[in-house]
């Protein structure tokens, strides 16, 4: 084993927060002429695929706390990019979908994400991309 050293440079954990930090920036950078941020964003992705779910469904499926998880769906309520409804069977549950809004905008907003992620991958080849993947789901 290596011995450890002081650096920075030296830690993963701070490498990857600060790679974290970047990519953040380059979505949000993206994201912000639409009024999103970064987790209301995600909340659409899972919707999209997934109209109907609950706010603990979003929540478990992002791991996203529940305080967090209600103001940001209170905001994208606000902002007209979800449509909250009372389930038919249990009246305590309230069921999200995506709005019109966010259907029109869906495929913009991906491609936004898909360049976010590009400028972000740019220095790698596709071989390194593939493995950075894998790594990073063996980290989850």
């Amino acid at each position: 084993m290596e011995k450890p050293t002081s650096s920075p440079s030296d830690c993963f954990v701070f490498l990857l927060s600060k790679a974290f930090q970047k990519g953040q920036k380059l979505v949000k950078n993206r994201l912000q002429p639409y009024g999103l941020t970064n987790v209301q964003y995600l909340v659409l992705e899972v919707l999209w695929g997934n109209p109907g779910l609950t706010a603990a469904e979003i929540g478990e499926t992002l791991t996203v706390d529940k305080a967090t998880m209600s103001g940001t769906l209170d905001r994208m309520a606000e902002g007209e990019w979800i449509i909250k409804t009372h389930d038919e069977t249990d009246k305590r549950l309230i069921r999200l979908s995506p709005s019109g809004k966010a259907f029109e905008l869906r495929e913009t907003l991906i491609n936004e994400r898909i360049q976010a992620n590009e400028t972000f991958l740019a220095g790698f080849t596709n071989e390194e991309r593939i493995l950075l993947r894998r790594m990073l789901l063996a980290l989850k």
